[in-house]
């Protein structure tokens, strides 16, 4: 079993309390708040990940485009059983993310804590929670 994370961080703690002999990968990959395209920043991950459960935790799944990214990340890395665990969702995002995963092949689960209304124009979720990194470290207002 390997959590990945992308930027959950912050839902690292819970996860390894429900699977505390996992292994835990890092996949940081970030939203160009301009094209909305996703980029790798960071990664520690094996070479191989055939045969493994991966789980991605992901606070946020707004467009879904960087969440489907991780999942052909892993996916080019061998991954053949995916589970994506978000706290919030817009449906917009879903069901890009879908349109996208789909052709990759590899058998993914979605759990989703709460699906908010929609996206905005410039793809933040609505109402949405406001940056996830910021309530993790105590930098919302």
């Amino acid at each position: 079993v390997v959590p990945i994370l992308r930027a959950g961080l912050g839902m690292l703690d819970g996860m390894l309390r429900m699977l505390p002999t996992a292994e835990v990968g890092f996949l940081g990959m970030m939203r160009n708040e301009e094209t909305l395209e996703a980029s790798t920043y960071a990664e520690r991950l094996p070479d191989d990940l055939s045969g493994r459960q991966c789980y991605v935790l992901d606070p946020m799944l707004a467009t879904g485009g960087t969440l489907a990214s991780a999942i052909k990340f892993l996916a080019d890395r061998g991954a053949d059983d995916i589970t994506c665990i978000c706290l919030l969702a817009a449906p917009e995002g879903i069901e890009h993310m879908r349109t996208l995963v789909d052709p990759i092949g590899v058998p993914t689960t979605l759990v989703v804590a709460q699906i908010d209304e929609r996206l905005n124009s410039q793809g933040y979720i609505v109402p949405g929670l406001g940056d996830a990194g910021d309530r993790l470290y105590g930098l919302a207002q």
